[in-house]
């Protein structure tokens, strides 16, 4: 016993004398991930103990390189090297070799200039979902384009395009025969077009600042032991945002530039896909993953919202949707509510899967905020695991103004809950119609994503993916679109009993 207590005791203090890069020396790379969209591009590198790292960001050519020590080269880091895609909005290549015995370099060659962000995550399990130590690079544009401008921008562009069908588009002809011709050129400035209607003032958030790295003066020596090949031209699709954004903020000189533009109003509904990119979200006995049903829900919900005019008490009212993420990506839970503020929606509806530990638990199920407590202790369960995204996903808490971040999520109003509960109802008793309701009410609790002061805001649990039958139904086009349909019809049935003020907004 005692020989045995002398060697622990000598084996913490050689623990203690060691150094990081000693402790992580021996790490093993067990996955590399690469999560693109137009928001940042996430790098995730995943190993079996902590790594440690050092990295410069370079201007001139842009590129990122990463030393990550105590580590040698192994076939998942070469494995990075194929992942980025060639429409990747930020990386054009990557190059991966050994820098010295002990230290592989990690550059990111760029197509523009970036705010990165490298951090470490701890290991975190949510159902399923089981992640060891995380590294992650995240790169963040220098400019965040106005999400705001981008929608009214889209739905020019739609007012003015022909619709497919006959009569709708016969009517559209002698609506723009009769109009003066306006092509792009003399469209009005993004800046001076009036935005959608919300019944509030609040000035929008902006979105977290990531802080960038000092640039060194001299580049670093990029390893050639893999490398990608050149970067591509622009995809269609940058070019065409880049080109539309140039045609509203530079008209040519006309009499519509001179004077006060009219546009017409429109209620925004803010669609926000849960968890994305390294958060799968549940899990089904399939294998099929929450984060990609409900972003096909999500999809399909936006192009019957993007299509509907409602006839209300104050006039027409065409509604446009607005999508949180629109492809496969992490996004913070406080970001999400940024992101709708900021396009001044008129609703915030957050769509997901439920699970539970036995395959029997079946039904949709609809949240509302609380300021108190949980109206059950299955709402006050699932506001728990929905809350705990951000670990999963993996959130940079060093560069998050914990203040700003507390003040957002602890304020919420009566008037905000009222509103999100008539929603709530009708929501449900649309959704009935098309499936099973696991509660006949609208669930209360604590949701982080919900606690928008200024936007009636509810989270729809469209059914349990830990049931086998119904992770077939959630896979099914046929119920997805009739889930759809409900979601929608939910929407106009509150937008006919509760037409929002008519307020003009410009940018």
């Amino acid at each position: 016993m005692t020989m045995h207590r002398r060697l622990l005791l000598q084996t913490g203090s050689l623990v203690l004398l060691l150094g990081r890069a000693q402790l992580a020396h021996g790490a093993t790379i067990l996955a590399v991930r690469v999560w693109p969209a137009n928001d940042y591009t996430r790098v995730t590198i995943e190993s079996d103990t902590a790594l440690v790292t050092k990295y410069t960001f370079v201007a001139q050519p842009p590129r990122l390189a990463v030393d990550i020590e105590g580590i040698e080269l192994n076939t998942a880091l070469r494995e990075l090297v194929g992942k980025v895609l060639s429409d990747d909005p930020y990386i054009t290549g990557v190059r991966v070799g050994q820098f010295t015995a002990t230290t592989v370099r990690l550059v990111l060659d760029l197509r523009q200039p970036v705010k990165p962000q490298v951090f470490n995550l701890e290991p975190v399990q949510s159902g399923q979902a089981i992640f060891q130590h995380r590294l992650v690079l995240d790169l963040y544009p220098l400019s965040v384009s106005d999400p705001l401008e981008a929608l009214i921008a889209e739905k020019l562009r739609d007012d003015n395009k022909p619709p497919a069908d006959k009569d709708a588009l016969g009517e559209w002809m002698n609506k723009h025969s009769n109009a003066p011709a306006q092509t792009a050129a003399n469209t009005p400035p993004a800046a001076t077009i009036p935005g959608p209607l919300n019944r509030h003032d609040a000035a929008p958030t902006p979105p977290p600042n990531p802080t960038p790295a000092v640039a060194a003066t001299t580049p670093p020596a990029a390893p050639s032991v893999a490398s990608t090949a050149p970067a591509p031209a622009p995809t269609a699709n940058t070019t065409t945002a880049k080109t539309t954004t140039a045609n509203i903020s530079k008209p040519t000189p006309s009499k519509q530039a001179t004077e006060a533009p009219s546009f017409e109003r429109f209620a925004v509904v803010a669609l926000d896909p849960g968890h994305g990119g390294e958060d799968p979200g549940a899990i089904g006995p399939a294998g099929t993953r929450e984060k990609d049903v409900v972003l096909q829900i999500a999809n399909r919900l936006r192009e019957r919202i993007n299509r509907t005019v409602l006839k209300t008490r104050r006039g027409d009212l065409p509604l446009r949707a607005f999508m949180t993420r629109d492809a496969d990506f992490f996004l913070p839970l406080h970001v999400r509510v940024q992101k709708a503020r900021q396009v001044q929606a008129d609703l915030f509806i957050s769509l997901h899967a439920d699970a539970f530990f036995t395959p029997k638990a079946s039904g949709a199920s609809v949240f509302a905020l609380s300021q108190g407590a949980a109206s059950s202790a299955a709402a006050r369960w699932m506001a728990n695991k929905e809350n705990g995204a951000d670990a999963v996903g993996g959130l940079n808490i060093k560069v998050q103004d914990q203040h700003v971040q507390r003040a957002l999520l602890d304020m919420s109003t009566t008037a905000q809950i009222n509103d999100s509960l008539k929603l709530g109802n009708e929501m449900l008793g649309q959704i009935r119609r098309v499936g099973k309701l696991h509660k006949p009410q609208v669930e209360q609790a604590g949701f982080a994503v919900l606690k928008a002061p200024d936007i009636p805001s509810l989270l729809v649990e469209t059914a349990f993916i830990s049931n086998p039958q119904e992770e077939a139904l959630l896979l099914s086009e046929d119920y997805q679109n009739k889930l759809a349909d409900a979601l929608l019809a939910g929407i106009e049935n509150y937008f006919l009993r509760n037409p929002p003020l008519a307020r003009n907004r410009s940018l």
